[in-house]
């Protein structure tokens, strides 16, 4: 389009002149100019393109079918922020996942990877501080047997749940972020500073998420965030929601046999 525009209005010869400066073929030159003169309208009538249907390079999945379901197998134990994922402990950087794939069989390289991560719903993400200091060096492996054993239980239909308190929240009329629907010119009126209400005070919220159903309980008190609220959350869990979820496993704690 671009080497089509500096042709128009010029004398004969301007089209080979910008074929050999430029290195594009006269006939995508052509097809250029005849696109920049097409208006709007008629290229909203018919489908409009350079290429033929077909055209161009084949993918790399065209290419190696096999390359998205071995990526896959690799990123699937070793991603953060998704979780529908059985375990989530750390990252692979893209030249490691090339080499891995390599390993495999599979030739791409670290860029065309990128552009497949994102094509797969991946972003590219900051760094986060989840480091706690020393470590055991088989932290890896142990995170890895904890995995295979998420996957032996969710393929018996057992329950598997993840287990967090998050951060403390004040109790009042206080603003949260986000909209609503509301007659037009009457926001719903809140207090004007986040100070906290000695007479409420805060609460802590402690998580429990399913991931075989893909569903969230929360549990709300007034202790801090110690082992015994943890397992108050989960046993208001099980009575509320997981014995009707996963009766399999009340047969087992019934038996004593889980």
């Amino acid at each position: 389009m671009v080497a089509a525009s500096e042709t128009i209005g010029e004398a004969y010869g301007a089209i080979s002149a910008v074929s050999r400066a430029a290195g594009v073929s006269r006939r995508a030159i052509t097809l250029g100019i005849e696109e920049l003169k097409t208006s709007p309208e008629e290229k909203s009538q018919r489908k409009y393109r350079l290429r033929k249907e077909g055209a161009g390079r084949k993918t790399v999945l065209e290419k190696d079918p096999a390359l998205k379901a071995d990526l896959e197998t690799l990123l699937e134990p070793a991603t953060r922020g998704d979780p529908e994922s059985p375990l989530l402990w750390t990252c692979k950087s893209l030249r490691t996942l090339v080499a891995e794939l390599a390993k495999m069989a599979h030739v791409i390289n670290h860029q065309t990877l990128a552009n497949l991560l994102k094509e797969m719903g991946y972003s590219l993400q900051s760094n986060r501080k989840t480091v706690e200091g020393n470590q055991s060096p088989d932290r890896n492996q142990q995170f890895e047997s904890i995995n295979e054993k998420v996957k032996i239980f969710q393929n018996d239909l057992q329950p598997v749940i993840s287990v967090d308190a998050k951060k403390k929240e004040l109790v009042g009329n206080f603003k949260n972020n986000g909209q609503t629907w509301r007659p037009k010119g009457n926001p719903e009126e809140v207090n004007m500073h986040d100070f906290e209400d000695k007479k409420l005070g805060k609460v802590v919220p402690f998580g429990i998420f399913d991931l075989m159903e893909n569903t969230g309980w929360v549990n709300v008190g007034l202790d801090h965030d110690t082992s015994a609220f943890a397992v108050a959350s989960i046993r208001g869990w099980w009575e509320s929601m997981g014995k009707e979820l996963y009766p399999s496993a009340q047969r087992l704690m019934a038996t004593d046999q889980l």
